[in-house]
């Protein structure tokens, strides 16, 4: 790595492979970039260090762009919080932890506007100049970092290793800074040189996700909650199949595993805790699934247990290709109990919540556990806990980690151990990470983890008793998820949570899932469904039109408040393999209180709000199969609720206009001209699915004609300026209506893949 350089050295902003100038600097007591201060009244002791890493697959992220800033403490600490300089009216998004589990989105102009707990910062760009900024925390040997408000518009580096018995008073690469002129590229490079310089974990996109990333699923939890037993679930996935909404996935929640509290005898199972919440001071008894699914038999082998009933279930519904369960990252809420045999030895441990996280909202489960403690196996037996459990992950160690090294060394060691047996039993990514919001995770956790939650719990009603809460959490709910993907789409592929298909709000949640990216999955009740609405998302087959990248928020929101200002639309952005996609969402009416600490409703911003859209929000140069728009002047665009299609220049503007609640989604579909007529043709895809663009799976231009292949069943849109002389489907001819410049042609399930070679004749 290059020389550290303080603010002593002013005026040197430093050399990399010796000629390389970094465009970061740190100049009489400013930090500079491209010329411009983005923190000013740098103290004395912050030092500056240019990056020497770039990125070995990716010639094109330059380490020049990126430098690392650390500081020197007057004396040795387990935590320090330093002053990095002044961030004064220059806009800012940021992540920061609301809850111990989760993050969401804030925005300000100040450094006192930030908030405690920031995993990530990115300064907007200026006219004048100015590059975006990324200030991203990071670890260093065994700190962790994190950003907060300072005094007098300071922005505060905090860090911390969790155990009095590990101090430093030097750090040098505990932030690191880099500099772009796009806000979507300049995260993707930072994490690449990143991911060189810890070494530590490995991108999304050097990963495959699980399958189900592409199923439709159904979750026990709101079903069932702790109740969840074989009977109910055999009737919940076939109500589904009957309902024509099979599942490719169920997932079997808390509910499954065999705990007791501690005053119980380790003999017999606690499963009398019914209501959400009273699980929490249980431990885990033992590592087989509770007497609810031990005690199965099979009525066609006569085995017994969990995996008697999973067999079944997958022979009896045989589109359930996939069968998760829930466990926690120590076991159990309550870790495992002590002296129990067959399990690993544990040791109570009470949690100590960092002065960061006691600034968090208050959580029914935090506060749980704090009470009751953890049972906590010994880093170096963590290999034995993953041996008998070997699935979901929920964040817990930073708070137990005095005497085990610190927060980064536990967390090292459970994640190795858990990364090993994700490898041997489950092909090295059958994982969801769940609560997992913490750079902890995200640099240490993801090596081979590759799908994860990105936003709280679907909330079906506000725990606190807010009845407005049924409406503004929905709202909350997509910012957090829509937000947090800029962060950790390059770890974990997003997974959007599961919502109930019966919900006020479900249309509200379905548009979001069908242009996510990741799983679908409901939560609903047994027998209680929406199906129409289902069956927008869901193909015959329990395959879902999953769109070709993740979605994530236009650079026209990412620095406004979509949930409390009263004026800023929620808009999100996506590619399927041939059309772009916009949703458009009114989540204003609730958010995070900064003096409350908590979310609650904001019902004075709850109105109808006006955006504008056009086909330049769309990134269409991302993820590994980028849409090619070069010469593209017009776009064809479908809009799902007003039913309308539009030709549009690609910076012309259209208002959309919502109610709280409501939604728009756009397909946006380049216009081509056939090479030997003059007709412009553009596909839209199956209007009755959500994802309309997502069923175009391959497209072929030819001079008179277009083939394409569609996957699903429906009702097929395509844009032509002239009418075709004919339609076949599957090589014949059938009807089709055609109506301003719009071909709608009926597309029936064609065998048991559900593909259909639709040809268009000019």
């Amino acid at each position: 790595m290059a020389p550290s350089l303080s603010k002593v050295c002013s005026g040197v902003s430093g050399l990399v492979d010796g000629h390389n100038q970094s465009p970061i600097s740190l100049e009489s007591s400013n930090f500079i970039a491209n010329g411009h201060v983005f923190l000013s009244d740098v103290p004395d002791n912050v030092t500056i260090t240019p990056s020497s890493y770039g990125s070995p697959t990716d010639k094109s992220v330059s380490a020049i762009n990126g430098a690392f800033v650390g500081f020197d403490a007057v004396e040795p600490s387990s935590r320090h919080v330093v002053p990095i300089g002044k961030l004064k009216n220059i806009n800012f998004m940021s992540i920061f932890r609301f809850k111990v589990w989760w993050t969401t989105h804030w925005v300000g102009s100040n450094g006192n506007d930030l908030e405690n707990e920031t995993q990530m910062v990115i300064l907007d760009k200026s006219d004048s100049g100015r590059p975006y900024v990324l200030l991203l925390p990071l670890l260093e040997g065994p700190f962790r970092a994190s950003l907060q408000p300072g005094t007098d518009d300071n922005v505060d580096i905090c860090v911390e290793s969790g155990s009095t018995k590990v101090t430093s008073a030097v750090f040098r690469i505990v932030l690191y800074v880099h500099v772009g002129d796009n806000p979507f590229k300049l995260v993707k490079e930072a994490m690449k040189v990143i991911k060189v310089h810890l070494g530590s974990f490995k991108l999304l996109e050097e990963k495959t996700p699980p399958g189900i990333v592409d199923k439709f699923g159904w979750c026990t939890w709101d079903a069932f909650y702790l109740t969840v037993h074989p009977h109910g679930i055999w009737e919940g996935v076939k109500g589904l199949v009957d309902g024509g909404c099979p599942p490719g996935l169920v997932l079997i929640d808390d509910g499954w595993q065999s705990i007791s509290h501690d005053e119980d005898p380790i003999t017999k199972e606690g499963m009398n805790c019914t209501v959400a919440g009273e699980q929490m001071p249980c431990r885990l008894l033992k590592f087989e699934e509770n007497y609810k699914f031990r005690d199965y038999v099979s009525p066609r082998s006569q085995n017994k247990g969990m995996g008697a009933f999973i067999k079944d279930l997958k022979e009896e519904f045989n589109t359930v290709d996939f069968v998760y369960v829930w466990h926690a990252l120590c076991g159990y809420w309550g870790g495992l109990r002590p002296n129990v045999p067959g399990l690993p030895g544990t040791k109570v441990i009470r949690p100590e919540l960092s002065p960061g996280l006691k600034k968090t909202m208050e959580d029914l489960a935090v506060d749980k556990i704090v009470n009751t403690g953890i049972g906590l196996v010994p880093p170096e037996m963590a290999d034995q806990l993953y041996e008998g459990l070997h699935s979901h992950l929920e964040k817990l160690l930073e708070m137990l980690c005095e005497n085990y090294g610190g927060r980064v060394e536990l967390a090292k060691a459970y994640y190795r151990a858990l990364t090993d047996s994700v490898r041997r039993h489950f092909n090295g990514n059958g994982v969801i990470a769940s609560m997992e919001h913490c750079n902890d995770f995200m640099f240490l956790g993801t090596e081979a983890i590759c799908l994860g939650r990105v936003g709280d719990d679907f909330w079906c009603t506000d725990p606190s008793g807010d009845p407005n809460g049924t409406f503004w959490l929905q709202g909350c709910h997509m910012v957090h998820c829509a937000y947090n993907s800029l962060w950790m789409g390059n770890f974990i592929h997003p997974d959007w949570d599961m919502f109930q298909s019966t919900h006020p709000c479900a249309e509200f949640h379905a548009a979001s899932r069908a242009i996510s990216g990741g799983p679908i999955y409901v939560s609903d009740s047994v027998g209680k469904h929406n199906f129409p609405l289902l069956k927008r998302l869901v193909l015959p087959d329990g395959s879902i039109l999953r769109c070709e990248y993740y979605a994530l928020p236009t650079r026209d929101c990412l620095f406004e408040d979509p949930l409390h200002d009263g004026k800023t639309m929620l808009k999100i952005w996506n590619l399927n393999k041939y059309t772009g996609v916009i949703g458009v969402f009114n989540c204003q009416g609730g958010g995070w209180c900064r003096e409350t600490r908590r979310n609650q409703c904001a019902s004075q911003f709850s109105r109808m709000v006006t955006a504008k859209s056009n086909p330049n929000g769309i990134e269409w140069n991302s993820g590994k199969n980028p849409i090619s728009i070069e010469g593209v002047q017009v776009f064809a665009q479908y809009f799902s609720q007003s039913k309308k299609l539009t030709l549009s220049k690609p910076s012309e503007n259209t208002e959309i206009s919502l109610e709280p609640f409501n939604f728009e989604l756009i397909t946006v579909s380049p216009v081509t001209v056939l090479p030997g007529k003059s007709v412009q043709f553009a596909p839209i895809g199956l209007v009755n699915m959500l994802n309309a663009g997502g069923a175009i799976r391959s497209l072929v231009y030819l001079d008179s004609s277009v083939q394409i292949e569609v996957k699903g069943t429906g009702e097929l849109v395509v844009y032509a300026s002239v009418k075709p002389r004919a339609c076949r489907i599957n090589g014949k001819n059938v009807g089709f209506e055609y109506e301003e410049q719009k071909v709608v042609a009926q597309i029936p399930w064609s065998s048991s893949l559900g593909l259909s070679t639709v040809e268009y004749l000019f």
